[in-house]
């Protein structure tokens, strides 16, 4: 549509001489009135371009402050609404534009994995939410489904739990995008399977559970976060991607100077230091230092806490113990007897009102608390330690990433005798860690993955990025490789993740190429406890986020994927970042007869 409006021809008339005379006495009044005008006129302009730029649509506003308008708080973050309270102005995230631009495949990619994870959002409000409009597991409940005809449930088929959310009056909700999991377990029989919830929309949801044993099975629904709260987390990591504080400090002689380092990084407020890798092209940066100190006197990089004081009070009530990571009870029995699998008929899907299949495959379920995968090889059990000797030996073991895969490095070097460590002095969590059993041929390396790393102070020189580790690996059918990088990556950006695992990715498609018969393990995210503060870093919904990144990514390329997600959902143990031990071994027998398969 143009722009232009059209308009009806004005007939203009010829003034006389009395208006003449009478403009001509007054003309300099007209010609100050007409300059009044214009500026007022380019006044009101100014600032309705300065409250397009600067105001919120409903769906956008999140508070700025607890009360009082805060020094730090300008118009560029804050709009004070009519009745008085200031809302932070959410913003895409700095992050977005450090870095290499990537290419128009990659931004695609980018695009359509963001657009598979998308949440759906609370409706929009001028004002935040009130509490007792949020969700509530108390006063929500699920109710068993009838099986269809009330016929019996048997092995094969699948069971559904309906879900209503209700807010802290009791009142059903109206939308979803609440977090929620669920899972369904027979204690006494040492077994369990995650189940799939899907979001209806309404404040309803199905939970959906494959029946794999016999005997009577109990469900289980948790609310982890109600929608409200992921308003907070989702503002939280576009605004404050730096909310974990690192710092490096710079040493010569005498002279030292710590500064704040990030991936996040302002670099408007003061000079950088530019350590972006040159190979990778991952971004890091570190305030230089005032001292006149140069950049390559960076000797060591370490966590130094956390930001604090970034939600109001009123949004920290989401965080409490009442809403977060609540068991929901169910209206009626919670438990349902399963039969003996029938030979003459196949179980049948569940189905939503649409009438699309509910479930997807879990990648597997515990009984008598060992993992079992519905496909792919059998789960061998590996309780000595010469039957692990027998898999590993003339092998080498590269485990690369966090502390969640450091312990698969642990468990090995504990429960293996022959298995002796070299004093590489390094520090505690970081590594790099080496162990040899010379005589059966085994090699077992440990090295973190590149910043952001949240360990202890570590060396420089020791900030490697999995990618670049990848490159230098020869591979091979004696060669195992093992990665798991996601638990420092939930403060950020999606995209951030996105980029390092495209990198990574590369690697494992070039060692791949050159050594087929390589061994690769890629490991999922894992529930873990919940607090307030961990919460607001470290959410369950942020790493359930990345995992769904990371399936997407390696879906297709040879490699294991480890599903962690579901083998801390289905096991009875809480949530730890750290799995226990019974959980731990789970793992490394299911990587174990990967690497040395069973012949069916």
């Amino acid at each position: 549509m143009s722009d232009t409006v059209s308009r009806t021809p004005i007939r203009r008339r010829t003034p006389g001489v009395g208006a003449m005379n009478f403009l001509s006495k007054y003309k300099h009044i007209f010609g100050l009135l007409v300059l009044f005008g214009l500026i007022f006129r380019f006044w009101n302009i100014a600032i309705l371009d300065v409250f397009k730029k600067y105001s919120l649509s409903p769906k956008q506003v999140q508070p700025c402050l607890k009360s009082t308008v805060s020094p730090n708080c300008t118009l560029e973050r804050c709009n004070i609404s009519s009745n008085g309270l200031s809302h932070l102005k959410p913003k895409q995230s700095f992050c977005r534009d450090l870095g290499q631009e990537p290419s128009p495949e990659e931004a695609l990619e980018e695009r359509n994995l963001l657009k598979s994870i998308s949440w759906p959002e609370p409706p929009q409000r001028s004002t935040p939410t009130p509490l007792e409009e949020t969700s509530d597991a108390a006063h929500s409940q699920f109710v068993v489904m009838p099986a269809e005809g009330d016929r019996e449930r048997h092995v094969g088929d699948q069971l559904e739990a309906r879900v209503v959310l209700k807010d802290f009056k009791g009142r059903l909700k109206s939308y979803g995008g609440d977090f929620l999991v669920a899972r369904l377990q027979s204690p006494e029989l040492g077994a369990g399977v995650a189940g799939q919830v899907v979001d209806h929309n309404n404040g309803t949801y199905s939970a959906v559970f494959p029946l794999l044993w016999e005997g009577p099975v109990r469900v289980e629904v948790t609310l982890i976060h109600p929608s409200e709260a992921i308003a907070v987390l989702r503002r939280l990591r576009e605004e404050h991607p730096d909310r974990v504080l690192y710092k490096s400090e710079f040493r010569s002689g005498s002279v030292s100077e710590t500064t704040m380092c990030n991936m996040c990084l302002p670099t408007n407020q003061k000079p950088v230091c530019n350590y972006t890798d040159i190979l990778t092209g991952e971004p890091w940066y570190c305030y230089k230092p005032s001292q006149g100190l140069s950049c390559d006197k960076r000797r060591n990089h370490f966590r130094a806490g956390y930001q604090n004081n970034l939600i109001t009070d009123k949004e920290a009530l989401l965080f409490q113990r009442t809403n977060l990571k609540v068991r929901m009870y169910a209206n009626g029995s919670d438990t349902v007897k399963v039969l003996y699998k029938k030979k003459d008929k196949p179980g049948e899907n569940s189905t939503i009102e649409t009438g699309t299949p509910l479930m997807t495959t879990p990648s597997g379920y515990y009984f008598k608390w060992s993992w079992r995968m519905l496909s792919g090889v059998v789960i061998q059990e590996y309780n000595d330690p010469a039957s692990i000797n027998q898999c590993l030996k003339g092998k080498v073991v590269n485990i690369y990433g966090d502390s969640t895969v450091r312990q698969y490095y642990e468990f090995l070097t504990s429960f293996l005798p022959e298995l002796k460590e070299f004093n590489l002095r390094s520090p505690a969590q970081a590594g790099p860690f080496m162990a040899v059993d010379m005589g059966q041929n085994i090699m077992l390396n440990y090295r973190s993955h590149g910043p952001p790393i949240s360990y202890l102070p570590l060396s420089v020189t020791q900030l490697r990025y999995v990618a670049n580790e990848l490159e230098g690996l020869v591979g091979g059918s004696n060669t195992v490789v093992i990665i798991s990088i996601w638990a420092h990556f939930t403060t950020f950006p999606v995209e951030v993740y996105i980029r390092r695992l495209r990198h990574i990715r590369r690697a494992v498609v070039r060692l791949l190429e050159r050594a087929p018969e390589t061994m690769i393990v890629l490991r999922s995210a894992n529930l873990r406890g919940q607090s307030l503060q961990e919460s607001l870093i470290v959410s369950d919904w942020f790493a359930v986020q990345l995992d769904g990144v990371l399936r997407s990514m390696f879906k297709g390329v040879n490699i294991l994927l480890l599903d962690a997600w579901e083998m801390t959902l289905a096991h009875h143990l809480p949530h730890n970042i750290h799995p226990s031990v019974p959980i731990i071994k789970n793992m490394i027998n299911t990587i174990l007869s990967h690497v040395c398969p069973k012949k069916k």
